[in-house]
């Protein structure tokens, strides 16, 4: 269905110029994405430091993800009612004193209100540099565009660990949230040279809805603490882990209906009314799960069960990342050649299921190098995933409304990936519960096998000095050691399946989008 209302392009003529505003919007998402998932690692050393329990540590994150959440589906709103320039200008400035605090505070509960603000400043910065590079450049370099973009969002969650656990090794946590400074004070600088509002933004014009800000802010709030809280509670057996997930679908719903009716919503929902727009958030929704899911379970397994430190756990995590960055722009570039976009969304995510899978076949004897080709297939996989997703996703989309439709897209990518961590942390735990009874049901004592290994390991330990009785318990704790190792190897690989099933399930999805519309077609042509 074609738009009603003209659409001017706010493409800049010069190419150089084009390029010169994604770097400068660039800059400041990958900011935000790299210290978001360099905090994580510094949690224990930040607990430490401020005489804090593990427990308590944690809402150092958690902090900064329900106001980060929060703020995201608002951004396009934001975008309109304060200028996009304003917007991200005010959102790095005040991403820069947070850190700045945060690096500086003497207490925990400090440094989680700091939290607090620096991730409000963050929440609108990726769809506002999203919606930025579509509208800066012309149809046809879309691809290219978001391939860029498409490097920061998938490379930096995997190389910030590496980045995190260095800093707070070697020099200190607070390090983590100085280190933002020089990127903020070059990112304020080229957003103030080279980013400019296009002309149907008019700042100040739309009108504030207190009572669906604070159906947002509650329900987000409350689905976020659930999400993070939920397996340390054991879920729906805590009466708080039930009442935050009343107080999410209540408030959630109701303000789903109030936008829905409202004639200024500060979310537009109503845009999921194009097919393709709908698809590409529940594909990213999906990307987000699958994605942030395997950065919990591939550092926890070398870790936990490989015995690898954590720098080294980092650097090993790293092919997928540069599989990314190698192959990402080669997927821009076949985007702007006009290769079918739905059928490379497709493909890419059956590598990654492959990449996903390959990981479920591992096993105590594993070593570094074999995490690469499993990494570089996911890596590879996303790359050909994202450019034309992010593309595809909002070529139905009118101009004006671009900013409001890369808020959705980014509030649900980031749902899914907190949906996607939840469930992987509680698979971690029922797994390991289940497989270990299903393994010692065949630990019995009439075991030809167990009596082998059992007589074994006690003529072992009688030899070097043992007596018989301190031989048997010895030689049960080692068997019962072993258990519990085999359990835990198959609760990741569990995980890793189920990770690849879901991504494949979702990957024929991308056959009900509509092909994107000629290059010379107006924007917002192409229907629903």
């Amino acid at each position: 269905m074609a738009s009603s209302i003209p659409m001017d392009s706010p493409a800049l003529g010069s190419s150089a110029e084009r390029w010169l505003v994604a770097a400068a919007v660039m800059a400041s998402a990958m900011m935000e994405l790299i210290d978001t998932a360099a905090v994580n690692v510094s949690l224990p050393y930040i607990g430490g430091s401020l005489a804090a329990t593990a427990r308590e540590a944690t809402w150092v994150l958690t902090s900064y993800l329900i106001s980060n959440a929060v703020v995201l589906p608002l951004a396009g709103w934001l975008a309109n009612y304060f200028g996009r320039k304003r917007l991200l200008m005010g959102a790095v400035t005040g991403f820069t004193i947070a850190s700045v605090l945060c690096g500086l505070a003497p207490t925990l509960p400090l440094l989680i209100m700091f939290r607090v603000i620096q991730g409000a400043a963050g929440g609108s910065l990726q769809p506002a540099t999203r919606a930025i590079l579509l509208e800066t450049f012309p149809r046809e370099e879309r691809g290219h565009a978001m391939a860029i973009f498409g490097v920061g969002i998938v490379v930096a969650p995997i190389l910030a660990p590496v980045l995190g656990g260095w800093l707070t090794t070697d020099y200190s946590w607070r390090w983590i949230f100085f280190i933002n400074i020089p990127v903020c004070i070059v990112g304020l600088i080229m957003l103030q040279l080279f980013v400019h509002d296009p002309a149907y933004i008019r700042r100040g014009t739309l009108r504030m809805d207190y009572w669906g800000l604070g159906l947002l802010a509650t329900g987000i709030a409350a689905l976020q603490i659930m999400l993070d809280k939920g397996q340390e509670d054991d879920w729906f057996t805590s009466h708080f882990i039930v009442t935050l997930t009343v107080i999410a679908v209540v408030c959630l719903t109701s303000f789903v209906i109030l936008e829905l009716r409202s004639e200024q919503p500060l979310v537009h929902f109503r845009l999921l009314k194009y097919r393709t727009f709908a698809t590409g958030t529940i594909i990213s929704a999906t990307l987000g799960f699958v994605l942030y899911g395997s950065i919990v379970l591939i550092p926890l397994f070398m870790q936990e069960l490989l015995g690898f430190p954590a720098i080294t756990a980092g650097f090993w995590n790293s092919p997928r990342g540069i599989a990314t960055l190698i192959l990402m722009p080669v997927a821009g570039l076949l985007i702007d050649r006009g290769w079918d976009m739905r059928g490379m969304i497709f493909v890419g995510m059956l590598v990654s299921v492959a990449g996903v899978f390959t990981f479920s076949l591992l096993n105590l004897n594993a070593g570094p190098w074999n995490f690469v080709w499993p990494e570089v297939l996911m890596g590879g996989g996303l790359s050909i995933v994202f450019p034309p997703l992010a593309t595809i996703s909002v070529d139905p989309i009118p101009t004006h409304e671009m900013g409001y439709a890369t808020s959705v897209i980014s509030s649900l990518r980031n749902i899914g990936a907190s949906i996607g961590i939840s469930i992987v942390t509680t698979e971690l735990a029922r797994n390991r519960q289940a497989d270990q009874n299903v393994l010692a049901a065949h630990v019995t004592p009439g075991s030809p096998v167990l009596q082998n290994v059992l007589n074994g390991m006690k003529a072992y330990f009688m030899q070097h000095g043992s007596g018989p009785i301190h031989a048997t318990q010895q030689a049960l704790a080692l068997i019962y050691n072993e258990l519990l190792q085999q359990t835990a190897v198959m609760s990741y690989l569990h995980g890793f399946r189920l990770l690849a099933i879901v991504f494949a399930l979702v990957a024929p999805l991308a056959w009900i989008m509509k092909p994107a519309g000629p290059k010379d077609q107006p924007e917002g042509a192409s229907g629903h």
